[in-house]
C-alpha cells in the first residue's frame, strides 16, 4: 500500500553511474521519497548526493519500508534482485540489460498478475521508445531493414536489449507477409554483416565516449529511410524511470518496456 500518496523508493546499483542518478532523481522529483540505496560495491559511509547510506549489504532487508525497487545492477544478479523484491511484496522496476525470453517467461510465471507488479525496461529513453515505434510503422512498406545500436565500452551486454527488441518488432510487423529474401554477401570476417535477429541483421558498436544511440535503416527499391535516436547525456532516462517507478504499482503483473506506460 502507498502511503500519504508518496511511493517509497529504493534504488539497487545506488553507486553505478545509472544508479546514482536515479538517486538524485527520485530525491529532487515530487511524488516520491528515496528510502533505502543499496550497492555492495560502495564503501562503508558512502551516502548518495540527497545524503541517504548506501547500504553494502546487497540483501532485500537494505530495501526495508520500500514501496518500489528501481535496479540498475548487473544481468548476473538483476533475476534475483527481482525475486527477493517479489519474496519481499515490493513492486520492481528493472533498468539492467540483458534479461532473456527464458528469464522473462520465468519471471511473468513468478509474478503472475500481482501484486507485487514488475516493469522490465529495456530502454527509459522515451525517444527511443518512440523511435522503435515509429519504425515498426515503417516496416511494412520496405524490403530491408537493418539496425545499427552504439553505446559506450563498459556496456556488459551486446547487442542491445533496445536492438533486439527493435529486431523483434520489425519482424513481428511483416509476420503476415514475410521478409523478401536476401541475398548477403560473402562474408569475408566473420561477422561482417552483423548478427542475425531473425531477418534482421543488427551490428553493434562499442566506443569511449558515446551514451547510446540507435538508427534503423529501411531500404527498398530507389529510397531508404533512417530512423535514429541519440542520447547524449544519462539525464534523457530519468523522465522514463521516473515513469514506471509511478506506474507500477498500478499495473499487472510483468510489463515489459515503456510502451504501456506511454500508451502506445
Amino acid at each position: 500500500m502507498i502511503r500519504g500518496g508518496v511511493i517509497r523508493v529504493g534504488v539497487l546499483g545506488a553507486a553505478g553511474r545509472m544508479g546514482s542518478l536515479v538517486c538524485e532523481t527520485i530525491a529532487d522529483a515530487e511524488g516520491v521519497e528515496l528510502v533505502a540505496a543499496v550497492d555492495p560495491t560502495a564503501s562503508l559511509g558512502a551516502t548518495t548526493a540527497s545524503g541517504v547510506e548506501i547500504s553494502p549489504d546487497p540483501g532485500v532487508l537494505s530495501l526495508a519500508g520500500s514501496d518500489v525497487a528501481v535496479d540498475f545492477t548487473h544481468p548476473d544478479v538483476a533475476f534475483e534482485n527481482v525475486i527477493a523484491c517479489l519474496d519481499a511484496g515490493i513492486h520492481t522496476v528493472v533498468g539492467t540489460s540483458g534479461f532473456t525470453h527464458e528469464r522473462l517467461e520465468e519471471l511473468s510465471v513468478r509474478v503472475g498478475s500481482g501484486p507485487p507488479n514488475v516493469a522490465v525496461v529495456p530502454n527509459f529513453a522515451i525517444g527511443a521508445v518512440l523511435m522503435m515505434w515509429m519504425a515498426e510503422k515503417a516496416a511494412p512498406w520496405f524490403d530491408r531493414a537493418e539496425v545499427i545500436e552504439l553505446h559506450h565500452d563498459g556496456k556488459a551486454d551486446a547487442p542491445s536489449g533496445t536492438a533486439i527488441s527493435t529486431a523483434e518488432r520489425l519482424a513481428a510487423a511483416r509476420d503476415s507477409g514475410g521478409w523478401p529474401e536476401r541475398g548477403d554477401s560473402t562474408e569475408l570476417l566473420p561477422g561482417a554483416r552483423g548478427a542475425a535477429a531473425g531477418p534482421i541483421r543488427v551490428h553493434a558498436v562499442r566506443l569511449p565516449g558515446i551514451v547510446a544511440s540507435q538508427e534503423v535503416l529501411f531500404g527498398t527499391t530507389g529510397q531508404t529511410l533512417t530512423i535514429r535516436h541519440d542520447t547524449f547525456d544519462r539525464s534523457a532516462f530519468m523522465p522514463g524511470v521516473l515513469a514506471a517507478v509511478k506506474a507500477v504499482p498500478d499495473l499487472s503483473g510483468l510489463t515489459v518496456g515503456l510502451e504501456a506506460i506511454l500508451g502506445l
